[in-house]
């Protein structure tokens, strides 16, 4: 029970980031009906500008965090990036231009977007693999590890997707579009206080065992073994990186664009309420991808069940854009969601659920929080490119209904990359993965003249400590063929 209390307190706050991601499209569609009309203002300019500038902040937190949480802890690093997005996020509601200038406030915005996004990056290498990490803790079942760890952060992502979703139709409910900028401070508002109801739970977390057994922070950095590390680890890290850079190319712009995708479809003729509505519908698929995924990815094996969904999505998506001039019409808006939702929920299932499963398990406890943080930034430097290249793209489209489809043809045809990266170079992780990756590690630095004495916090001793009777059960436990294939594979290829 405390490593499960341990696993949740660990990834609350990517739930919490997420109200502030997910809301940007919303915010975007909001601010652009409020301020159409004022001179001098490049609405289309600006909208993709927020986006970029969330997302590099997201890439600096993930790099500079993924090294302290190696260095200092995991806890550190958590209470760190609640702070953080509890002040931004309250700075980026009350955002004001000087003498009530609307270019100074979307300026403050801005800034106070990139800010945030440190904090949202900084959770990913500290709440992310301290989550993954409490999954092999005594007490949690070898069975039903991968589910946990899904259930502790992609599933509570796509909820905070629906709410981030859901928060700003209510309050346009409440207040009317006669409002609108109630509604669009409100929903950023709103998302202040979790944080600080969270932060009681990390303040009482201990950090990971596999932290304390495999931690190197005792390392100096002349001694640190960057160069066996590089040399072990370069093909995995690469392979996974690629795949979250062709997820979140594919999935940040669609999302983004999707208010404007529905308002396209149902006209511009048609109420506020039914474009954020629709605009709820399709976000809540993002659930039974997620959900189901949770529930077959221990026994279907994660690098398995991302490649069967990344096919699944390639097909599907191609299909979706071959008929897409029929469903983008009012008198279709119901096939239209079903088939998009399905597109995302194919989406969830597979890379949603499983790069950062994959990212966080992949490599020993001693450099996890760099090995994932690098993978997740390449992720949004994805994301950065594909929220410029996709207005390029439909840009690039015939004027019309068939405009928008462009993404699609280009995203279905890079799930199928994704999933060729996926099958042929990212190793199977089974159960008990990271204890196993941890003694192999130990054992690999050894070989190589390594003081492997210098692992683990001090006092805490090294899995190295471990009886040898131990030592059997664990690596000889929650292994199968394709996982000692893949391994095979991936020491061969190094």
């Amino acid at each position: 029970m405390v490593g499960i209390a341990h696993l949740t307190a660990g990834s609350d706050i990517e739930h919490i980031s997420i109200l502030f991601l997910g809301i940007i499209g919303t915010v975007n569609t909001l601010i652009t009906i409020i301020y159409k009309d004022t001179p001098g203002l490049n609405l289309k300019r600006y909208s993709s500008t927020l986006g970029s500038l969330s997302l590099a902040g997201n890439f600096a937190g993930m790099l500079i965090f993924g090294l302290l949480s190696d260095r200092i802890g995991r806890k550190f690093g958590m209470i760190l990036a609640t702070f953080i997005v509890f002040i931004f996020a309250a700075l980026s509601a009350g955002a004001y231009g000087a003498g009530g200038s609307v270019g100074g406030m979307l300026a403050a915005l801005s800034a106070y977007r990139f800010l945030i996004g440190i904090g949202i990056g900084a959770e990913y290498p500290a709440g992310s693999v301290a989550a993954a990490e409490n999954t092999e803790d005594p007490g949690i079942k070898p069975s039903s590890q991968h589910m946990l760890f899904v259930l502790a952060t992609d599933v509570m992502i796509d909820w905070g997707f629906v709410i981030s979703a859901f928060t700003p139709l209510v309050l346009l409910w409440i207040f009317g579009e006669n409002h609108l900028s109630i509604v669009w401070r409100g929903s950023l508002a709103l998302g202040t206080i979790p944080p600080l109801l969270v932060l009681y739970w990390r303040l009482r977390m201990h950090e990971p065992e596999r932290f304390r057994k495999g931690s190197m922070n005792r390392v100096g950095w002349k001694d640190y073994p960057v160069r066996l590390i590089v040399k072990r680890y370069w093909l995995r890290f690469t392979a996974v990186s690629l795949t979250w850079f062709i997820y979140c190319f594919i999935t940040w712009p669609l999302d983004i664009y999707s208010s404007a995708i529905i308002t396209t479809i149902i006209g511009d003729s048609a109420p506020l309420t039914t474009s954020l509505g629709w605009n709820v519908v399709i976000t809540l698929f993002y659930i039974p991808g997620c959900m189901i995924g949770a529930m077959i990815v221990d026994k279907v094996k994660p690098r398995r069940l991302m490649t069967i969904a990344l096919v699944l999505q390639g097909i599907f998506g191609f299909a979706l854009s071959g008929a897409y001039t029929y469903f983008a019409t009012p008198a279709h808006i119901a096939s239209f969601t079903i088939m998009y939702g399905l597109f995302l929920s194919l989406g969830e299932l597979g890379p949603g659920i499983c790069v950062g499963l994959l990212a966080s398990k992949s490599s020993p406890t001693a450099f996890r929080g760099v090995f994932y943080a690098g993978a997740a930034a390449m992720g949004r430097v994805g994301a950065f490119a594909g929220t410029w290249a996709f207005p390029a793209i439909i840009d690039r489209f015939p004027a019309g209904p068939q405009q928008n489809s462009g993404p699609f043809w280009v995203g279905s045809g890079l799930t199928i990359l994704s999933a060729a990266i996926t099958f042929f170079f990212i190793p199977e992780v089974s159960e008990n993965h990271m204890t196993n990756e941890d003694i192999k590690f130990r054992e690999y630095l050894k070989a190589n003249g390594f003081d492997v004495s210098l692992m683990g916090l001090k006092d805490e001793g090294t899995v190295d400590g471990h009886s040898a009777e131990h030592r059997r059960e664990v690596v000889g436990g929650g292994r199968d063929a394709s996982s000692d294939e893949d391994e095979k594979k991936g020491a061969e290829a190094v």
